[in-house]
């Protein structure tokens, strides 16, 4: 029973908080240094997302040139600084990443 209060009140809790700004968008308008302050929260947490996922593979940290996400992450964000397409880096990405385990699996045979 507990553990259902608990989902209850977060999602309560996401819900008020979105829709705080649906409900308040055009009635008030925000500091400007808050306004700066939100324009970094999406790069922050794709970040916060991904590169525990590139830099630890498994849950230990791996710099290595065998850590093929590493390397297809690292393809992903030079075609992004180099393009400013997210579309383009998720496709150079994925692929790169496909391309690294396919030919890694054909040198381990």
């Amino acid at each position: 029973m507990e553990i259902w209060l608990i989902i209850i009140g977060a999602g309560l809790v996401t819900f008020l908080t979105r829709l705080s700004f649906i409900a308040l968008q055009g009635r008030w308008q925000p500091p400007e240094l808050l306004q700066r302050g939100l324009r970094f929260v999406p790069p922050a947490v794709l970040t916060a997302i991904i590169l525990p996922e590139l830099l630890m593979p498994g849950g230990q940290l791996h710099l290595g040139l065998d850590n093929l996400r590493l390397l297809a992450g690292l393809a992903a964000a030079a075609t992004a600084w180099r393009t400013r397409s997210v579309l383009w880096a998720i496709a150079v990405g994925m692929g790169s990443l496909y391309l690294l385990q396919a030919v890694s699996g054909w040198l381990a045979r």
